[in-house]
């Protein structure tokens, strides 16, 4: 089997997540792999199964000591990235990988992994249904839902550096759609 890797991209409340979930839960021999971070747990969020959470002082020791494949600082000390150590381990049971991360991570993904990867970009139909998306979560500030919209439309202008586009008008025709594409790259 060749290890391969599939790259979930898409603005905050755009449906990533979810659609991540869902291929993971069919039969395609997908691993999450599991970003690390430096930002607050929230309550629905375990710690080595949504993210390992270190300090920013922890993760830059790792930066240093080279231990990522890629790695961002998003906001002013809140860090996000992969651990090479990760891919390894996925791919040494036997898996493939699949990503549910930021665009900029994704395009770096992208290029570190080349034609075993397989980037997936996810967009809102608008930037109102992903603003009431955010909203309705419940999980954040006003302060930090405006700065996640005031990245959005950099991050939809990235949209055409990826391999596929999936509008998420409809959730369940995207989880299919994904589906499809993605088996599809596996069995090449």
């Amino acid at each position: 089997m060749t290890n391969k890797c599939i790259i979930i991209c898409a603005p905050s409340g755009a449906g990533k997540t979810s659609i991540t979930k869902f291929l993971l839960a069919q039969d395609l021999n997908l691993k999450f792999s599991v970003s690390v971070c430096t930002r607050e747990k929230r309550t629905n969020e375990e710690e080595g199964k949504d993210y390992y959470f270190l300090t920013p002082e922890a993760f830059k020791q790792k930066i240093e000591a080279n231990e990522f494949v890629e790695w961002e600082e998003v906001y002013t000390n809140q860090f996000y990235g992969t651990l090479k150590a990760e891919i390894e381990r996925i791919w040494q049971q036997g898996n493939h990988v699949i990503f549910d991360v930021d665009v900029k991570g994704g395009l770096s993904l992208k290029n570190y992994f080349k034609e075993k990867a397989l980037t997936i970009f996810v967009k809102a139909p608008s930037i109102e249904i992903l603003e009431a998306r955010l909203r309705n979560r419940g999980t954040e500030t006003e302060e930090k839902i405006q700065k996640r919209l005031a990245k959005t439309g950099k991050e939809m202008s990235y949209a055409d550096k990826f391999d596929v586009t999936i509008v998420n008008d409809d959730l369940a025709k995207a989880q299919q759609e994904t589906f499809q594409i993605v088996n599809s790259f596996l069995s090449k």
